[in-house]
């Protein structure tokens, strides 16, 4: 799954050396020299340009390699550190265990390869930047050609430094301008660069043409209206952090309202641009044969794009980690092994269930029974023979198609999807108030999904609607960070059927199913026992090769 190929990481770890050093002075402790602009520390030559717009396109291209490995391993932190996932993949000493259980350290491979490939791809960005405007001074590009690729890579850049700060707080910021590599800057510091990339990628970029792999106009407002909603909730300092790390005990929710008037500002530019919509079929969203828009109903605002292991990077491995072994679970005379990502318990499917029984989108996002093809017998994911299954995770583009491509990792990451801007707007009109006014964009999704809509949508429905919609889509722990309930959403594991002491010994389906319900056993209650206030904060990891990147650690770490 992980793919950590030991030269690979040894040249990334060079590259970020080098790379975030070019980016800023000599001397990294030298602030007087950080904030100097590249072009005059450098001469403008044929050496560090590019020679028309297709090179310069290609050049911020390049920045992919470092999101593209990444596609599955943010579920590895953003679900797994949640109570809506486990992981078993492999021994229970492995990185994905370490994360469903609340053991995650700075050597943890997940959070060791994300955190490094956006800083790499961030120093990529500058370099592209800085390059493509020598290139623009000199004539080597026209205007459009530099609007398209340096809109491109600050898009990129704030993305990056969003997801930075929102998994580990304080973060250095550096630019094609300057800025320390190692000094961790306020969070309020990196959401102003995030805006101010955000803003200018907004005036550069073209109107969404229909393909979501590029960025547009329309994109970097949604991105704005995600970073004004995560500001708009105050996101914890590290002062606040430390003095909760040890407790088991949530910090009080707090807001800003301002911000959230500019979430809802820039989720009505989206919505008024008239480009976006919903696809009336919440089914046909995750797939390869819906990418690149090919259903033409412009849901998907922005993508990673996947072809597998070809040209790709790594490709996406969420079909594979979530669909390893869809027919070796003990039944129909066939063996049992078990999948690298599992839906933490029965009752994520059966509340669901409970809640909104004609919820369209429940079958989409948990499978409790699929048939093989190959030998027409059904297969059941429910104890005591399994738990259900990520549904999201596996290619449900085409007949049998979450049978066929268990082998496969092509299918495109969603970033953004138009139904996140609408849940956007939706919660920040009901955090200022304006309940009301938030049934529409809100109602939006429950008639995709054929339940009941409300007059006045309460908080609390706003937070559920984030799992009706985007469960397994990334947003778990980030959410849960936004709305101070850490602590308190992940301890809900003690109502789940397998808490119980029983599934220390109860006898399932076979004794290989047994000790996979112990596992399940062992990780609800290692995630109630072992959450903390320190894990509002990811811990600040090593460099790819275990070196220490000089950026101090986060409390409790």
């Amino acid at each position: 799954m992980k793919k950590k190929n030991l030269f690979f990481s040894a040249a990334l770890a060079v590259t970020l050396a080098t790379g975030l050093v070019a980016c800023s002075s000599s001397d990294d402790d030298d602030s007087s020299n950080n904030n100097s602009s590249s072009s005059s520390n450098n001469q403008i030559d044929e050496t560090n340009v590019v020679n028309d717009d297709a090179s310069a396109l290609s050049l911020v291209n390049g920045v992919y390699s470092h999101w593209q490995p990444l596609s599955s391993s943010f579920s590895f932190i953003i679900e797994l550190n949640s109570n809506k996932l486990i992981s078993f993949e492999g021994e229970e000493s492995k990185e994905g265990p370490l994360n469903s259980r609340f053991e995650q350290a700075p050597d943890t491979w997940y959070q060791v390869k994300i955190f490094n490939h956006l800083l790499l791809g961030i120093a990529q960005d500058n370099e592209a930047i800085t390059t493509i405007s020598n290139s623009l001074r000199l004539g080597k590009v026209s205007q459009a050609g530099y609007n398209a690729a340096v809109g491109k890579a600050k898009f990129l850049r704030a993305l990056a430094y969003l997801k930075l700060t929102q998994l580990w707080g304080e973060i250095p910021v550096f630019t094609e301008a300057g800025g320390s590599t190692t000094e961790r800057q306020s969070i309020d510091n990196v959401l102003t660069q995030v805006v101010k990339d955000l803003t200018d990628a907004e005036s550069l970029l073209l109107d969404y043409n229909g393909d979501p792999r590029i960025p547009s106009k329309q994109a970097a407002q949604a991105l704005l209206a995600r970073t004004y909603l995560v500001w708009g909730d105050n996101p914890l300092t590290a002062e606040q952090v430390a003095a909760i790390a040890s407790t088991q005990t949530d910090p009080a929710f707090s807001k800003n309202d301002a911000r959230l008037e500019k979430a809802v500002e820039y989720a009505n530019k989206v919505i008024s641009s008239g480009i976006l919509a919903l696809d009336p079929d919440y089914s046909k969203l995750f797939g390869r044969e819906y990418e690149s828009n090919k259903r033409g109903t412009n849901e998907h605002l922005f993508t990673i794009a996947h072809d597998g292991d070809r040209q790709d990077a790594q490709g996406n491995h969420q079909t594979h980690c979530s669909w390893t072994f869809p027919f070796q679970n003990g039944e129909n005379g066939n063996g049992y092994k078990q999948n690298h990502t599992e839906v933490a318990d029965d009752n994520l499917y059966d509340d669901w269930k409970a809640e909104q029984p004609k919820d369209k989108r429940l079958a989409e996002t948990y499978f409790t029974e699929l048939k093989n093809p190959e030998t027409g017998l059904v297969h059941h994911y429910y104890s005591p023979v399994y738990t259900p299954i990520n549904g999201k995770g596996v290619d449900q583009s085409y007949e049998d198609a979450e049978n066929l491509e268990i082998k496969q990792n092509s299918v495109d990451r969603i970033e953004i999807r138009y139904a996140e801007v609408l849940l956007i707007k939706a919660e920040a009109l009901v955090q200022l108030g304006r309940n009301s006014e938030a049934a529409e964009p809100f109602n939006q999704l429950r008639q995709r999904a054929g339940i009941a809509t409300v007059s006045a949508p309460t908080f609390d429905q706003i937070k559920r609607e984030w799992d009706y919609e985007f469960t397994y889509e990334q947003f778990s722990v980030l959410n849960s960070y936004r709305w101070k309930n850490l602590i308190s959403s992940v301890q809900q594991v003690k109502n789940y059927k397998h808490f119980s002491d029983d599934w220390k010994s109860l006898a399932t389906y076979t004794s290989d199913q047994e000790a996979y319900f112990q596992k399940v056993h062992n990780h609800l209650v290692a995630k109630y026992n072992n959450v903390r206030g320190r894990h509002y904060r990811q811990p600040i990891p090593k460099g790819l090769s275990g070196e220490d990147l000089g950026i101090a650690q986060n409390p409790g770490y």
